[in-house]
């Protein structure tokens, strides 16, 4: 408990008191209730106080914001358990280096990189390295991490000091293909597969993905999919606060707080400074944000003033302080790092009262007081009462400097410095620099200062080169750096590599759908991949980990019978009764249900889809994650996300659902999908289907949860579903390579007087009108024709562009020929293609025919 009670009221302010003897006796009274009877008491007081005035018709304000200190009050810090001189120096040493390999990397090319993040969240990161972040072990699978995509030097300078990073790879960063291997700009588990989990650069997805993370690991544990006992993996997401104008940022924060995850850390960087200026100039981000997650029910801890505050704080007998602290904008308290401590005295400490409290200090003592997210005890104590507090997920709001303890320190340019640089005196330089060209002059000032700033063992002769600096084998820090990674577990971040296939589903979880329908009922590939999907849940081995995931159009795609059935995840269970209790399609929610339903929330949708589909790697569990949504929906709303996921390996199937340009026609062009196809060529991890038939269906979902879970291929899949109602035939003898390939000889039809012949191309539920096309073809006009199935214009076009490719680096072996030359190479006539997407899907494969291809869109 903190000694100071957070009060959800406004601190009297000592303006427009009328009785100033009364007040103080009424805080005199709290005072000694706190000290007898604890917060507990004090609180059950105040909020009687407040129902009483409220039960009285006293308007009160309403506020959801604490003081602006620090959340744990002094007494209440808990002892350091670290050596915090040995502790400081690996901290400097991997500022040093951070700064080092973007300085260097920038030295000869333009390849970019950032300082300041890392630089001002140094302290939060390495409190979590030494103490607090678990690395996998034999007994724990260790904490998840989203680290802040920008600070990503600091990460790499720190495991350059654990030796699981060369210097040469420094040396390269931001340029992966020179020798020696390098470093990727931000996160990212396809250029470093050993090193990253996740694709955390663009902005706001680290912390929503962070979310449905979290609850994921719930829905495995409450499955009986894992078992993480009473200690589950804690998931971290570090981010800034201008991040969180980003829309996903704070989108789904209620749904942590509904679901009581508890094992979710937001950390936010609060160095009032986005990528241009100032996060709030005019306001104060961390009670705009601590407002916010207090509202949705997070447990939330501020870490505003350094150590260096707590005598001034203790001093603040009637609040002047803090009511001064609170009054200040964030636009002024950037200010005050650049201006130095004459300024801070003068314009800070501003009135007669708080002048004397700082009367004995000097300028440079009142530049030194640092804020929160600088100091170690500050951030230790913030980091366990997080990992420690129970019901509720917990954000902790650091306020720090932009850039610290660089030239930019403080200033909008920060976030865009990619050297080291001060300005030059006009006057003054020693007559030994005078000579020096200005550039490396500037450059070397700013080293030296931020060397000894830091306390960095460089010699004035080294400092030009910008040398990495790891300390001997057999020193003390070093030894402690190991230390602390050992009794946690392991390193921080590592990427998993290790794949456990599961068993292929049984051949007859597929048979309904290849057989197609023996009664003559027509049905639409929603309802056959529904139909599938029963099926395959109730296969004995891969049933159980199916998850499917809808974004509440459950109803639209046929579902209630797998809710009824396979029931709804819900950590609590259902509580309620529902309306349709009883019948075939009742509304079921379970603690151990499988489906999960997302709400109205696509990004949300999208971020379970990606927790499940790299469970394979991040909990050793193949689940296997359908996503359906409507198709219009999916790529336009969260393509972002859809990358992210394609960037973490993510695998599974994404179901495009309602498909194309006339299942929605009256909605406009918004509503009407004729363009996902075309975007999900842009992702090379896609790979993208319009199946017309269950057949072509049940084939595709057969093949990739082979590809994926069994021969372990990071790749995911997009396939649309249509509502539209046609026969469904079985699956002919002779067809299952050309589905997968793209492309198969459906029907043919020569008519007896036939003397032209024309190729046509058909997909999705336009095939339907292909093949009416051919029979008036035939019947009217003796044209003769065959009917091609394109279930996949992108896999025709990759195939041909990896055999062009090939031919054009070996022109001295054999030509290849690719698929699509291979089955329309040699037909007669033109070809002609058509589905219910735009002309530009099917022109793929234009430049691979060798007759004129017109596409009807």
């Amino acid at each position: 408990m903190n000694r100071i009670l957070q009060l959800d009221v406004p601190a009297p302010s000592v303006v427009g008191d009328i009785d100033p003897d009364e007040t103080a006796e009424w805080l005199d009274s709290l005072e000694g209730v706190l000290r007898s009877q604890g917060p507990e008491r004090a609180r059950f007081l105040l909020e009687a106080l407040l129902e009483k005035a409220h039960s009285e018709g006293v308007q009160l304000p309403f506020t959801a914001n604490t003081p602006y200190t620090n959340t744990i009050h002094v007494s209440e810090q808990p002892t350091f358990p670290g050596n915090r001189e040995l502790e400081r120096k690996i901290k400097n040493y991997v500022r040093w280096n951070a700064m080092a390999m973007v300085v260097r990397a920038n030295k000869n090319t333009n390849v970019g990189g950032h300082i300041a993040t890392y630089a001002s969240a140094a302290t939060l990161y390495e409190i979590g390295s030494n103490h607090f972040f678990r690395g996998p072990k034999d007994d724990h699978p260790g904490d998840i991490i989203y680290f802040q995509g920008h600070a990503s030097p600091g990460m790499y300078a720190r495991a350059f000091l654990e030796g699981r990073l060369s210097e040469q790879q420094l040396i390269n960063f931001r340029r992966e293909l020179q020798a020696g291997g390098g470093l990727s700009s931000y996160p990212h588990p396809w250029l470093m597969p050993q090193f990253w989990q996740f694709p955390t650069v663009s902005m706001g997805l680290g912390p929503i993905m962070a979310i449905y993370q979290a609850r994921f690991i719930r829905y495995l544990q409450d499955r009986g999919l894992a078992d993480f006992g009473n200690d589950p993996p804690r998931v971290w997401a570090f981010l800034g606060d201008g991040e969180c104008d980003e829309p996903e940022t704070l989108g789904s924060i209620s749904l942590a707080a509904r679901e009581k995850l508890d094992n979710l850390i937001f950390v936010i960087n609060c160095n009032l400074q986005r990528l241009d200026g100032p996060v709030r100039g005019n306001g104060k981000i961390i009670q705009e944000l601590e407002a916010i997650f207090r509202g949705a029910g997070w447990n939330v801890i501020k870490v505003i003033w350094g150590s260096e505050w707590d005598r001034l704080l203790a001093k603040d007998y009637n609040g002047a302080l803090a009511r001064r602290m609170l009054e200040v904008v964030d636009g002024e308290y950037q200010l005050y790092v650049v201006k130095g401590g004459a300024y801070i005295r003068e314009h800070f400490f501003n009135t007669p009262e708080l002048k004397k409290m700082v009367e004995p200090m000097s300028d440079e003592e009142l530049a030194n007081l640092k804020r929160g997210g600088h100091d170690p005890l500050k951030m230790y104590a913030a980091y366990k009462a997080a990992v420690e507090h129970q019901g509720q997920p917990t954000v902790i709001l650091a306020k720090t400097v932009k850039g610290y303890g660089t030239p930019a320190e403080g200033k909008n340019v920060a976030h865009q410095a990619k050297k080291m640089e001060v300005t030059l005196p006009r006057e003054g330089l020693p007559k030994s620099e005078h000579d020096v060209d200005p550039e490396k002059l500037r450059q070397h000032l700013a080293l030296r200062h931020f060397r000894d700033r830091f306390s960095i063992p460089i010699s004035d002769e080294q400092l030009d080169s910008i040398p990495f600096y790891r300390p001997p084998e057999n020193t003390e820090e070093m030894r402690y750096l190991q230390e602390r990674r050992e009794a946690l577990g392991g390193f921080q971040p590592e990427r998993s590599t290790k794949f456990e296939p599961c068993k292929p589903p049984l051949p007859k979880s597929f048979e309904k759908v290849l057989k197609g329908s023996t009664t003559g009922k027509t049905q639409s590939t929603a309802l056959a991949w529904l139909n599938l999907m029963m099926d395959l849940m109730q296969d004995p081995n891969v049933g159980k980990l199916i998850v499917p995931i809808v974004p509440d159009e459950g109803q639209t795609f046929g579902m209630p019978g797998m809710y009824s059935k396979f029931g709804i995840y819900s950590h609590v269970g259902q509580l309620y009764e529902p309306v349709d209790k009883g019948t075939p399609t009742s509304y079921r929610e379970s603690q151990t249900g499988q489906v999960i339903q997302e709400g109205i929330t696509e990004a949300g949708s999208m971020c379970s889809f990606i927790a499940a589909g790299t469970s394979y790697n991040i909990h050793g569990v193949n689940t296997i994650p359908f996503y359906i949504f409507y198709s219009m929906f999916g790529f336009q709303r969260t393509g972002d996300l859809i990358w992210a996921a394609a960037d973490s390996r993510c695998r599974g199937f994404l179901m495009g659902g309602t498909a194309g340009r006339t299942t929605l026609n009256g909605e406009g062009l918004q509503h009407e999908d004729g363009h996902s196809h075309l975007i999900a060529t842009t992702i090379p991890t896609c790979r993208a289907y319009d199946p017309t038939f269950g057949f072509e269906l049940a084939t595709i979902m057969q093949d990739g949860i082979e590809r994926m879970f069994v021969k372990g291929e990071d790749i995911f899949y997009y396939i649309t579903v249509y509502n539209e109602a046609y026969e469904m035939p079985a699956l002919p003898d002779g067809v299952r390579d050309g589905i997968l390939r793209g492309l198969y000889s459906y029907k043919a039809v020569t008519p007896a007087k036939a003397k032209l012949t024309v190729q046509l191309l058909g997909s999705g539920v336009i095939m339907n009108e292909v093949l009416r096309a051919q029979a008036i073809l035939a019947e009217k006009y003796n044209v003769a024709s065959t009917v091609w199935s394109a279930t996949s214009y992108q896999e025709l076009r990759r195939d041909a562009m990896e055999c062009e490719r090939w031919n054009r680096l070996h022109p001295d072996k054999k030509k290849k020929i690719s698929y699509v030359e291979q089955t329309l190479g040699k037909t007669k006539g033109p070809i002609v293609a058509s589905s219910d997407y735009m002309r530009a899907v099917p022109e793929q494969i234009a430049p691979y025919v060798n007759c004129r291809l017109l596409a009807l869109g």
